[in-house]
């Protein structure tokens, strides 16, 4: 953006510039009805700015394809609306950030609400992305319920395929599991060798905890069935229009128990869009 400024032109007319020098052609109708065709199938509203972005993201599906505008490449995935491709085209427009223990405080707050449970204890993780956010729950458990925790289930879903695959086999590179505490390392993960050095494995105790499948939040059915303990929906709704939030927090409400936890992002406040809702701390809520 600080070169759009130093030249003072907006970013359509800087896009459109730099649009020369590529090998493909995105035009500002292509633009827009990318923006629309992400918007119906997953609910996810792509801001202007983020042009660039869809353009390296779905450069790759259009060379291999042998394509060269991203008009026909639009034109072949409307052609065929139950075309495989449309799950490459949603994991390519879909963002993965994420990390193991990623905004901390929830955690013990989980805990200190499962510790005394008496029945077997589940937690539905709505956007699983790589995996490392399911995988902390499943420590969470183990390091709170003991023995029980064998009885919890986690259900962790998301809509891009891809990144389900890598939550699957849940291998992640060393630098990333070494943020964590010690102690957790030793306990939860395996050390790569040979081929697999510098990489690290979850434990079987640590992934028999969790079921991955892919869901779409703007399903008219989701696969899955409650009462959940928890719902960790975190860093997702700001993708979203109000209205499409206020329509998935409706729908999580009869999935929760009674006193149920729904966890937010740390930039995410549902209190004003939904009234089945009421805060408890800090981005924690309970059914109103």
């Amino acid at each position: 953006m600080s070169e759009q400024r130093e030249l003072g032109v907006d970013a359509n007319q800087w896009a459109s510039s730099h649009q020369i020098e590529r090998d493909l052609m995105l035009t500002d109708a292509d633009f827009l009805r990318i923006r629309e065709l992400i918007y119906q199938r997953a609910g996810i509203v792509l801001a202007e700015h983020k042009r660039e972005m869809v353009y390296s993201r779905l450069a790759k599906r259009l060379r291999h394809h042998g394509l060269t505008r991203f008009s026909d490449y639009l034109l072949r995935l409307e052609r065929q609306p139950d075309a495989k491709e449309w799950e490459a085209f949603t994991n390519a427009l879909t963002t993965n950030l994420t990390a193991f223990f990623r905004e901390a405080h929830h955690f013990p707050l989980l805990a200190e609400h499962l510790r005394h449970k008496q029945s077997p204890v589940t937690i539905w993780c709505s956007a699983a992305s790589t995996g490392e956010e399911p995988y902390s729950l499943a420590m969470t458990l183990l390091e709170t319920l003991g023995p029980k925790a064998a009885q919890a289930k986690i259900v962790a879903t998301d809509i891009d395929t891809d990144a389900l695959s890598r939550a699957r086999a849940g291998i992640y590179p060393q630098e990333q599991v070494r943020k964590l505490d010690e102690a957790r390392v030793k306990r939860f993960f395996q050390k790569g060798t040979g081929q697999q050095q510098g990489l690290a494995r979850v434990r079987p105790e640590v992934s028999e905890l969790v079921e991955f499948m892919p869901l779409n939040l703007l399903s008219t059915q989701w696969p899955i069935k409650g009462p959940f303990d928890a719902i960790f929906c975190r860093n997702i709704m700001i993708y979203f229009d109000k209205e499409t939030q206020a329509k998935i927090l409706k729908r999580f409400a009869p999935l929760m128990k009674p006193d149920g936890l729904l966890f937010a992002g740390h930039s995410e406040n549902f209190s004003y869009i939904s009234d089945a809702f009421k805060l408890r701390g800090q981005t924690v809520y309970t059914r109103a």
